[in-house]
């Protein structure tokens, strides 16, 4: 299935005191460049989570954010540090002394010195935590997935539509191409009995220059090589996954074939056709850059 590669997807996790929120989303990128935003406590675990992204996309610019509340963790232990206390005492007693100052040393002054008392949160234990992760991140990012997979279909009809649309601009150009041969050759015949009046041209001449006249206007070569393309996106869409590059690179190859058309064109209809083409080429890369 064709995926888009914008998207969103968003998760919550709960258990008996811990909350977990996923969110993702996506825009166009070339690559699959992931930046995320974690609380602290969840630091450690930046490398794992962009391993599971990997699993699920191959392009896209894609922002995960990630909040994390724990009702237990409030409850820490108190730690109190009396060697270092008194080391503290005994290096202020000789600042007074080195330096004359007469002010008395207090508890308050001693308790905010560095490590003198300390505040540590219980350990979780960081297994759960990942367990607790692992389910948030993954449910996000199915939720992600279908929400691009929803946006490819969509996207995919839509091109679909536009290389119908594409294949009754082109009729009009092989319609049009026998009636340019048959106007040029009446200009011809008329042009040629001006300059050699009273005098039969012959149907070898007029075939002559229509042959060469032909050969500067034919477009049969890019017309046959359009419609291939055309079916070439169509089978690419059915086949699904990661087809973004490969549309990318038609998209390229029918620009470049209707470019030849409007280089070729002799005639005003054919020029406006070959515009029209070109335009509806250029819609349907601007949605092939939104496929991963």
């Amino acid at each position: 299935m064709v995926k888009s590669m914008t998207g969103f997807g968003r998760y919550e996790a709960v258990d008996d005191t811990r909350h977990m929120i996923v969110e993702i989303k996506s825009v166009n990128h070339r690559y699959c460049e992931i930046s995320t935003k974690l609380p602290k406590k969840l630091y450690c675990f930046d490398s794992y989570i962009r391993q599971l992204v990997k699993q699920y996309c191959d392009r896209g610019k894609i922002d995960i954010f990630i909040t994390y509340t724990d009702d237990a963790a409030g409850t820490g232990n108190i730690k109190y540090n009396p060697e270092l206390a008194k080391e503290y005492t005994m290096y202020l007693n000789r600042l007074k002394e080195d330096t004359g100052i007469n002010d008395e040393i207090s508890l308050g002054l001693l308790a905010r010195m560095p490590e003198v008392i300390t505040l540590s949160d219980e350990s979780e234990d960081p297994e759960q935590l990942k367990d607790l992760l692992t389910e948030a991140v993954t449910k996000a990012l199915e939720n992600f997935v279908e929400a691009r997979r929803t946006e490819g279909e969509h996207l995919k009809n839509n091109i679909f539509d536009k290389i119908s649309s594409l294949e009754n601009i082109l009729s009009g150009i092989e319609k049009r191409f026998p009636e340019m041969m048959a106007d040029y050759r009446t200009k011809l015949e008329n042009k040629l009995k001006e300059v050699i009046e009273d005098t039969k041209v012959s149907e070898q001449t007029i075939a002559a220059e229509l042959i060469i006249y032909a050969d500067k206007i034919c477009v049969d070569e890019e017309t046959v090589r359009l419609r291939a393309h055309f079916n070439n996106v169509r089978d690419t869409l059915d086949k699904g996954e990661n087809v973004g590059r490969r549309l990318d690179f038609l998209a390229q190859e029918m620009n470049r074939e209707a470019n030849t058309i409007l280089s070729k064109a002799n005639d005003i209809t054919v020029s406006n056709i070959a515009i029209d083409i070109k335009t509806e080429i250029e819609k349907i890369r601007e949605q092939i850059q939104n496929i991963e």
